[in-house]
């Protein structure tokens, strides 16, 4: 009888709650004159509490106020549209008058406003709506955890269908403004959930905490946090960086690829190699500028289609340089040298003769925008992410070119030893045209990577030669295994040194770096095999 007495007490008990907080949602005429006159903390606390709410009515006035549409009458609230007036509570058409008040909000209130339209765009919006509303409640989470509106949070973390990241959010936002309750076991569970987070936003709030906490067990978790959360930034800094040299090493891989080459199998000193490079990168501007004015609902395919364009554009150029100069300096480097730097100010004259001096910009598709998010505060650019898979892809193509067709083992054999090739029949001339075309194609993809990465304009070029000229030297001349060695090598390295020294002192670390490795190891990283008749 005692404990069936104890049910029913508990049943009413919950039922009286839940009437008790219905009728609390309802928007009362108080309530409205108190959320548009008086003080301005007294003003945000009832504003705090309608948007916690379920009152359809009170989210209206709420989002009227932000749109300065509200107005004030003898003890009365109005909202302003655009053809008529009606009264706030019962929708009733009213007539203006002259003693009609605009509700004032200075911006402290603004900013709770803001906040309560945050928390109130979380229910049935897009995810993408929810995830910047959950943005814009951590922020004020974080900033003030004192006056953020818990109930407001915890109404948005309860609702269903939340994307994860979204979720993640606004838990971390809770856990927040948990950490400044008054109760130790409160603050304990939150200090632990921020750690656990392992991002860079919650280091600041633990320490600025960390320095009033007052509880011994309170502060040895805060401590213990603050370890976690170093650990995770030290080792997500450490990805980042080797991240960041992996892309800069195949942007060198891609540059320096074509020279190794033209430079490496074919002994050409090209110094125009950079301008080639540049003109794969204008291509790629003119096949995205085409498909804007002509094609703008294929807009994101038009890098598919700038890839195979930009490697024929700068091989035509290249074909050009070789039939008409390089063909008759074969074996006269300084003479080549000159020429090809001669060749390459023709070219970026001509570029900016017909494209203008000014820097292009060149969009990215909307599948290369964006980032990847790892381990909570590792952020990868996708276009950085396509770059490193497209180094990797035309390093393949080259190498199955020079080391599986007909025509690489024709410019394998020319390159070892250009008499006796001859007298097996191999039209010489030609594979020189054919590997010169290759080596110029391949920085023509250079410059259509490039291009998506920066800006494109007439000194591009200018840019990545010496870097490019290093990276070959490096790896070994006629090595494509070293070009790609020496090119993440250098990247990585100076990346690394970059994160304590500076970028111009990490240039020149890296510079010292390569005289003193060639100095010991004339030959680079590794030197050709074999032995050539002509030697």
């Amino acid at each position: 009888m005692h404990k069936a007495l104890l049910a029913w007490l508990k049943c009413a008990a919950y039922a009286l709650v839940v009437c008790t907080s219905g009728a609390t949602h309802a928007l009362t005429q108080a309530d409205a004159l108190a959320l548009v006159d008086g003080d301005s903390g007294d003003r945000i606390a009832v504003l705090n509490r309608l948007a916690s709410g379920d009152d359809t009515v009170a989210h209206g006035v709420i989002r009227a106020m932000a749109q300065d549409r509200l107005r004030k009458d003898n003890g009365r609230v109005f909202i302003m549209n655009d053809t008529n007036l009606r009264d706030a509570l019962n929708d009733q058409v009213v007539a203006v008058t002259a003693e009609m008040e605009e509700v004032m909000v200075n911006n402290r209130i603004r900013g709770a406003l803001e906040i309560a339209l945050a928390g109130l765009d979380i229910v049935g919006a897009d995810p993408e709506r929810q995830l910047q509303a959950a943005r814009s409640l951590q922020r004020a989470a974080f900033d003030s955890p004192e006056d953020a509106p818990i109930a407001l949070l915890q109404k948005a973390l309860g609702q269903p269908g939340l994307a994860p990241d979204t979720q993640h959010i606004l838990a971390l936002s809770v856990a927040a403004v948990a950490l400044a309750s008054e109760d130790p076991a409160v603050r304990l569970a939150a200090a632990h959930k921020l750690g656990e987070a392992k991002r860079p936003v919650v280091r600041p709030l633990l320490m600025q905490r960390q320095a009033v906490e007052t509880d011994a067990g309170v502060q040895v978790a805060l401590k213990s946090s603050l370890a976690a959360v170093d650990r995770a930034l030290a080792i997500s800094r450490t990805l980042a960086e080797l991240f960041t040299g992996i892309s800069l090493g195949s942007i060198l891989l891609l540059a320096a690829l074509g020279l190794a080459i033209t430079y490496g199998l074919m002994g050409v000193i090209n110094m125009a190699h950079g301008e080639l490079i540049m003109v794969g990168a204008y291509a790629t501007w003119w096949i995205q500028t085409i498909f804007k004015q002509q094609l703008p609902q294929y807009f994101d395919a038009y890098l598919l289609a700038a890839v195979p364009i930009s490697f024929f554009v700068a091989a035509l150029v290249g074909v050009v340089m070789e039939r008409t100069v390089i063909r008759y300096l074969y074996g006269r480097p300084l003479e080549t040298l000159l020429a090809t730097w001669g060749i390459s100010l023709v070219l970026m004259q001509t570029v900016r003769t017909l494209f203008g001096a000014q820097n292009v910009g060149v969009e990215n598709p909307s599948w290369m925008s964006g980032n990847v998010l790892l381990m909570g505060n590792l952020s990868l650019p996708w276009n950085r992410i396509v770059i490193v898979g497209f180094a990797l892809a035309v390093l393949a193509g080259v190498a199955w070119v020079i080391s599986t067709t007909r025509m690489g083992l024709f410019v394998r054999g020319v390159t070892q030893n250009r008499p006796i090739a001859a007298c097996m029949g191999v039209n010489t001339a030609r594979i020189d045209t054919y590997a010169f075309a290759l080596g110029s194609g391949v920085a023509g993809l250079a410059g259509c990577a490039l291009s998506q990465i920066g800006n494109v304009g007439p000194d591009l070029g200018q840019n990545y030669i010496v870097d490019s000229f290093m990276v070959v030297v490096l790896g070994g001349v006629g090595q494509l295994a070293g070009t790609v060695y020496a090119a993440l090598s250098l990247g990585i390295l100076n990346k690394f040194i970059e994160g304590w020294a500076g970028a111009v002192l990490a240039k020149i670390a890296v510079l010292v770096f390569i005289i003193v490795f060639i100095q010991k190891r004339p030959q680079g990283m590794f030197a050709m095999k074999g032995r050539s008749a002509e030697s």
